[in-house]
């Protein structure tokens, strides 16, 4: 997927009332630093300073945009940083580039990280020869789920379900709850409808094999150590080939590489939203003529 057309899926007023939401939250009342800077026109540099996959560039316009700046990039959505690299310049009255400055950055940087994980996880998963879906999950900041997930196909993954709204799932919790495995998966496919997929969270073959037997799509079959992985997986298709499978549970980018195989359908990662570290960038005022070059994150 080009990653410069994923864009498209951000309606605007959403990409502007989530801007407005992140600069009220950061400057609820008085700017006493615009006393300092002035509103005279300005021009500031985007720099990155560290490796990675640069994204969330809709959301970076739209905090500007909110702030009646001008945004140029110098490279695309998706792009492979190679630091230090002049990324965008962005023009305005200089106490609007400066009230924009920190939220733009920490969400740039934010949604960059988890593109850049997700980049990875997906060139590791290729490397085996697997052509299954590398998944990102619901474990997502409360308030930043819209960059989370769009990081996540900015760098080749799949976002999973978006919300609870988006497939239903049966937990253990769920089973607990509705007091038998397939009164839970009955209840779910009433609700799923025609339009929606029932996924099954599953602990052992029994498990798996009792919730494709009452209509699951797919099996998510949870923690399981990659050689007990494979062969449930194996064994619940011979059965039921038309259910997808789903690995999820201890997965990182140093063991996924053993959770790759020929019955597995889905690979999730609750690791990409969670865990992955910011992308380096600042955002420098400069005069005419003068933009001096700030030194590459150190590792």
């Amino acid at each position: 997927m080009d990653p410069e057309g994923l864009q498209l899926l951000l309606p605007p007023t959403t990409l502007a009332a989530l801007a407005n939401s992140w600069l009220q939250e950061d400057c609820p009342g008085l700017n006493f630093a615009s006393l300092v800077t002035g509103s005279a026109p300005s021009q500031a540099v985007l720099w990155a300073k560290s490796p990675g996959v640069l994204a969330g560039r809709p959301f970076f316009d739209a905090i500007f945009t909110q702030l009646n700046c001008q945004v140029s990039w110098f490279l695309p959505e998706g792009s492979k940083l190679v630091p230090v690299v002049k990324v965008a310049e962005v023009k305005g009255p200089a106490h609007h580039l400066l009230l924009g400055e920190r939220v733009a950055l920490n969400t740039l940087a934010r949604c960059s990280g988890i593109a850049s994980a997700a980049a990875t996880a997906v060139e590791v998963a290729r490397s085996t020869g697997w052509t299954g879906h590398v998944a990102g999950t619901r474990k997502t900041t409360p308030g930043f789920r819209l960059v989370e997930k769009y990081g996540l196909l900015v760098g080749g993954a799949a976002c999973h379900r978006y919300d609870l709204g988006g497939m239903v799932m049966v937990k253990d919790n769920h089973v607990v709850a509705a007091g038998s495995m397939e009164r839970a998966v009955l209840k779910a496919r009433q609700a799923a409808g025609f339009s929606l997929k029932v996924e099954v969270e599953c602990s052992s073959l029994e498990e798996a094999f009792r919730a494709a037997e009452a209509g699951a799509d797919l099996v998510m079959l949870d923690n399981f150590k990659p050689e007990e992985l494979h062969l449930t997986a194996a064994t619940l298709k011979a059965r039921f080939p038309s259910v997808s499978v789903e690995a999820s549970g201890g997965v990182t980018l140093d063991n996924l590489t053993q959770f790759c195989g020929t019955h597995i359908d889905v690979i999730s990662l609750g690791m990409l939203t969670q865990a992955a570290p910011a992308l380096d960038f600042s955002l420098k005022l400069f005069a005419e003529g003068d933009t001096p070059v700030p030194h590459a994150r150190r590792f």
